[in-house]
């Protein structure tokens, strides 16, 4: 006869057969604890902070206590290390999971080769140093080699063409009139035998000299007063084809410009000029260089495709100076570099400037002068007005522009070809960010 079982009465009133069930206990469970927010902090991030050996983390530092061999006391949480005969040596025995003593912060593979940064980002080094260097990050430019542009950028000469334009049918009669006052002085001074003739000739021959010689010097800077006097148009109201003075802020095109020495970038016009000084019996810079006189030895000057905003209507126009155009600058370089015969010491930039030009460095009075026409300038354009659709665009003139005769400054008409660029000496402090 078999034993009978008993039967129990659950919580909701059921009988059902059987002895209750004998609760068991828990084994506690290690509850995860909520980290504090850090901020990016290593020293406060806890076991992150212990791995990475930084000294100044929360909490004090582990204890390690000696345990025998076999007891009970060796053991710790899960990922402890036991000091039994077959795990082998340890050099630091470890507490808790994942944790690590400070001192072998350096022992593991892969050895931290930099700092933690203050964000708490883990990177492959610093960007100033050329072992964690990224790829396509480019070292700092140490070379001054020539910038070789394409066909969408000028290359100007070195010297501003100028030239006086006179009909010439006044021309032959000046020339007429000379030569009649030379032959009737000649014969009067012949017949009469008297010096008086040949002073009365000199002096109405005089004057015309002198006003040809006032010509050839003031030629330049009669230009210049010209341009600067002729009246601003509007945009506006400008028609296809009409001569037109512009004057207003530029901003770089596709193809921004810099200059080759100093690197001033964000440039629509860049020249670099090295002169040199001939003395007697000196090297010559040119096959046309003189003594005693100043000679271009070497000329970079570029111009490319730019916008000017107008300031009289605030209309935005397109230069069109590059691609091979005619185009004069009337920009005054500043002197970057000055060798005297008493400062004769060349900075290592500059020796590599002449390097990379295969220019020679010998004993010479030399002096590298730059010009620029900065993003944001104000710059005065006169071209003709082209309008295709709705695109507003200065280009060059097809006929020479002349001064007419300057009367009251004594000057004969003087014309120039291209498109004329004007910018103050000031231009450096006169920029606007763009």
């Amino acid at each position: 006869m078999g034993s009978r079982t008993g039967s129990h009465q659950l919580s909701n009133g059921l009988i059902v057969s059987g002895r209750p069930e004998q609760l068991k206990e828990r084994q506690p469970t290690m509850g995860s604890r909520a980290m504090p927010y850090t901020g990016g902090d290593i020293k406060k991030s806890g076991e992150l902070g212990k791995m990475y050996g930084v000294g100044d983390y929360p909490g004090p530092p582990p204890i390690l206590k000696p345990s025998s061999r076999g007891s009970s006391a060796s053991q710790h949480n899960s990922g402890s290390v036991r000091s039994g005969p077959n795990s082998g040596p340890v050099g630091h025995k470890l507490t808790n999971s994942g944790s690590m003593p400070k001192k072998s912060s350096g022992s593991f593979s892969g050895q931290l080769m930099t700092p933690i940064q203050p964000t708490g980002l883990i990177t492959s080094g610093p960007l100033s140093s050329n072992t964690g260097r990224r790829s396509g990050q480019l070292e700092p430019a140490a070379s001054f080699k020539k910038v070789v542009y394409g066909s969408s950028v000028t290359s100007l000469n070195d010297e501003i063409k100028l030239g006086f334009k006179v009909s010439k049918v006044a021309m032959w009669v000046f020339l007429v009139v000379v030569l009649m006052g030379l032959v009737v002085g000649a014969f009067l001074m012949v017949a009469v035998k008297k010096a008086v003739i040949l002073v009365a000739v000199a002096g109405v021959l005089a004057p015309l000299v002198v006003i040809l010689l006032w010509n050839f010097a003031y030629k330049e800077r009669g230009l210049l007063g010209y341009l600067k006097r002729y009246p601003d148009a509007e945009l506006r109201g400008a028609i296809d084809g009409q001569f037109v003075k512009v004057t207003g802020v530029v901003t770089c095109g596709s193809i921004p410009l810099e200059t080759s020495f100093q690197r001033t970038a964000r440039c629509v016009y860049a020249s670099t000029e090295l002169d040199e000084y001939k003395g007697w019996g000196g090297k010559s810079a040119n096959p046309s260089h003189r003594c005693f006189s100043w000679g271009r030895r070497h000329s970079e000057k570029h111009v490319a495709d730019f916008y000017i905003s107008d300031f009289q209507s605030g209309l935005r126009a397109i230069v069109k100076a590059g691609y091979g155009a005619k185009v004069v600058p009337f920009v005054k370089p500043t002197t970057v570099i000055d060798v005297t015969k008493n400062n004769k010491e060349l900075s290592p930039n500059f020796l590599r400037w002449l390097a990379d030009r295969s220019l020679s460095s010998d004993d010479r009075i030399m002096r590298l002068k730059e010009g620029y026409i900065k993003e944001g300038s104000t710059v005065s354009v006169m071209g003709l007005v082209r309008r295709h659709e709705n695109v507003l665009m200065i280009v060059p003139p097809v006929d020479p522009v002349s001064t007419g005769c300057q009367w009251t400054r004594c000057l004969l008409p003087t014309y120039i070809e291209g498109l004329i660029l004007t910018c103050d000496d000031s231009q450096n402090a006169d920029v606007i960010p763009v």
